[in-house]
């Protein structure tokens, strides 16, 4: 293939993808079809941009397109999620002097007076949660009270403000990938599988989700390790989980692993940094009513999970009824006995293999819990780039299958769709653990 083939195709993969995203941006999740078409092509348009050959990527070329890609989303309300706006609401009612933690949305509407009711009501007809107390750490809240000072009652300067939030966020997990994958000796154009990811861009940037935010923090981490600077490695481990709490899934980890296990200054800076961030739970015993919350939404809800599913039918056949309750707790068990285990066997790996660690620990929990959002995997996609792993690159396309359920009122999964994303899933099982001759690259 001629030189000048290549870079005619690289230039039509980076149109494509660009072009699926500005209107996917735009597309209801309802439409279903038009979702999987435009996805698709933009994924295809991601794998072509990676495998025609980056031989020498260059670090601002990468970062200015991928930046383009997002900004082209700015201007659009999110379609796929009403996260956005719970984010503003708590964010306002921190505004206007209030607790979010103290009252649910719906105990705080019946108090509104007839003054205040137009921006407040306009969020709250939009909530989709108006009888849970927030669920967000205040980390969370402290940007959350960011974006709402500077939207002052506008809901689409709210959403510029907390994209532009994320955008930053994204630009210092780009940054740092590139540094690791340079650290640990690996291919520099694997950024592309996060950066140029369909995924991620819509997940983060269209739709308001701060699990790139989560990300940025975890790979600062491993920046800093690398570094020896453990006293800021434990601080960014946690902030992430001061950002939201699933990364605290590593302590077993980081408790075993050779190189931190006795780090005082790693232990003490990230405990440090919990305490400080989860002190304001304690401003009128409001701790109660936010883990309140967490438990219900992980004893009440169910969407997109694999293992689980298969744990409910055996139990429908057993007793005859949802056994939810007792499944998130023999769940969360399994996962912390896991959890646990693995992290004992790899406490003398390397740094790249404690990497790979943290990506299987997060596989596994996510093939145990009954509620699996898209969003949720971006953590472990971002991760996995630094480990030549298919797992979560694939399952960042078989994600998508699972805004099926929107394309129907009430929701509602359907098991061919969730075959699809979980074969892929399995397939990438198999390519990265049970191939006898594994690949050295990402290349088949």
């Amino acid at each position: 293939m001629s030189t000048r083939l290549k870079s005619a195709l690289k230039v039509t993969s980076l149109l494509l993808l660009g072009s699926a995203l500005f209107f996917l941006a735009q597309v209801p999740r309802e439409d279903f079809p038009l979702i999987l078409v435009l996805f698709a092509v933009a994924f295809g348009a991601m794998l072509g941009s990676y495998f025609l050959d980056w031989s020498t990527p260059s670090f601002w070329w990468l970062l200015g397109v991928g930046l383009l890609f997002r900004g082209s989303l700015f201007f659009f309300a999110p379609q796929w999620s009403e996260d956005g706006v719970r984010f503003l609401w708590d964010g306002e009612l921190l505004r206007q002097g209030q607790n979010p933690y103290q009252l649910t949305p719906a105990q705080v509407q019946e108090q509104l007076g007839a003054g205040e009711a137009g921006y407040r009501t306009q969020l709250f007809e939009e909530l989709n949660s108006p009888h849970y107390y927030s669920v967000y750490p205040p980390l969370n809240q402290l940007l959350f009270w960011g974006a709402a000072q500077f939207a002052q009652g506008h809901l689409e300067k709210g959403y510029l403000a907390l994209r532009f939030l994320l955008l930053l966020g994204e630009v210092g997990v780009f940054s740092l990938l590139w540094w690791l994958l340079a650290r640990f000796d690996l291919p520099q154009k694997q950024v592309i599988f996060y950066w140029f990811n369909p995924l991620v861009i819509l997940e983060v940037v269209g739709n308001l989700h701060f699990e790139g935010l989560v990300l940025f923090f975890l790979v600062a981490s491993l920046a800093a390790f690398s570094r020896q600077k453990l006293g800021f490695s434990g601080m960014f481990w946690g902030l992430a989980v001061s950002l939201k709490l699933l990364p605290v899934l590593f302590a077993p980890a980081f408790l075993f692993w050779k190189q931190t296990r006795k780090s005082v200054g790693f232990w003490g800076m990230a405990i440090g940094t919990g305490l400080l961030c989860f002190l304001p739970l304690l401003v009128g015993g409001t701790w109660q009513n936010f883990f309140e919350s967490l438990q219900l939404y992980q004893g009440k809800f169910e969407f997109n999970a694999s293992v689980y599913y298969l744990l409910r039918e055996i139990g429908n056949w057993l007793v005859g009824f949802n056994t939810i309750g007792l499944l998130t707790k023999f769940g969360m068990l399994i996962t912390v006995a896991g959890v646990i285990w693995m992290s004992w066997k790899r406490s003398q790996a390397t740094n790249q293999g404690f990497v790979e660690l943290l990506v299987q620990l997060y596989l596994l929990y996510f093939l145990l819990q009954p509620v699996v959002h898209p969003w949720y995997l971006l953590p472990g996609l971002g991760l996995s780039v630094l480990t030549r792993q298919w797992t979560f690159l694939l399952w960042s396309f078989g994600a998508i299958f699972s805004y099926q359920a929107y394309s129907q009122n009430p929701v509602q999964e359907h098991a061919l769709f969730l075959m699809l994303e979980y074969g892929l899933v399995l397939l990438g099982l198999y390519l990265d653990y049970f191939r006898k001759q594994r690949t050295t690259t990402l290349d088949l």
